[in-house]
């Protein structure tokens, strides 16, 4: 989607999308990160904070029916306000029958030129999760998550076969031409290489449109567990992106390719450093 200034007109045409997907046949449907809002994180400026709402909240509350009346599982990411100066970039899981099966908070929050995350969110501190859906067991990450295997692997080894990853990332307007292009190959790249790694089904979910000096490069796709893309979606054009995941694939994936099985679990103590010194 291209967000647009009113959150509620955001939602709205949100339902639009999820309904018009259920319609197609999607069993699990995904919405992109901080969907209600245009990406605020552009800027420093607390008056962005009035965008936030609780979970429950409104957001989720209509969504959740949502999810019930069309029998679909439902991804919702909503900017969390926890409490009092407590914030998360947040995801809500649905069952198809509405339940509110969890809730995921963004572990990793980037601060870099335009994406000033660390003012307005706390990192996540719920841990990596998967959860048995009507369809499947999923896991969701959000955004900047994408780029550290751990956080992959780690939702894999609770159980998940697709790994969801709502985001919202584009080009800066200075960038050159060839940066920007080096820039969305290894976003892609980074993604795909999670499903091969950890024999999942990969389905990341960006938003498009010029918001500013950033243009969102859209291009959501679904990556099999051998890496081959099922479905990607244009660069600047809105879509409703379909992918069909046959989930014992999974499983064949990984009698086949079994680097969960080969795992040296025993000399993998040294990743909990920040850094390794080996001295000069």
């Amino acid at each position: 989607m291209q967000a647009q200034p009113d959150p509620q007109l955001n939602l709205k045409r949100a339902m639009a999308q999820v309904r018009a997907a259920a319609a197609q046949g999607a069993q699990i449907v995904c919405l992109q990160e901080l969907f209600r809002s245009q990406y605020f994180c552009r800027t420093e400026d607390t008056a962005h904070f009035r965008l936030a709402e609780p979970i429950p909240g409104p957001t989720t509350d209509v969504l959740g029916q949502l999810a019930a009346d069309l029998q679909i599982v439902l991804i919702v990411p909503v900017f969390e306000q926890r409490a009092p100066g407590l914030y998360h970039n947040s995801a809500v899981v649905f069952d198809a029958d509405g339940a509110r099966l969890g809730l995921y908070r963004k572990m990793h929050i980037p601060d870099d030129p335009a994406y000033y995350e660390k003012f307005y969110f706390a990192p996540g501190d719920l841990g990596f999760r998967s959860y048995a859906t009507r369809y499947g067991t999923i896991g969701v990450l959000i955004c900047w998550d994408q780029w550290f295997p751990e956080a992959a692997r780690l939702t894999a080894l609770t159980g998940a076969n697709i790994l969801f990853y709502p985001s919202a990332i584009g080009w800066h307007q200075h960038e050159p031409p060839e940066v920007a292009h080096a820039q969305h190959e290894a976003w892609e790249l980074v993604q795909r290489s999670h499903a091969v790694t950890n024999g999942v089904y990969v389905a990341a979910v960006n938003r498009v449109g010029r918001e500013h000096d950033v243009t969102f490069w859209g291009a959501s796709f679904v990556a099999a567990p051998n890496g081959q893309l099922l479905a990607r979606a244009a660069h600047d054009a809105e879509a409703v992106l379909l992918a069909t995941c046959d989930l014992t694939a999974v499983a064949t994936m990984r009698q086949n390719w079994p680097f969960l099985r080969d795992r040296r679990i025993d000399v993998y103590d040294a990743l909990t450093a920040r850094f390794l010194d080996h001295g000069p």
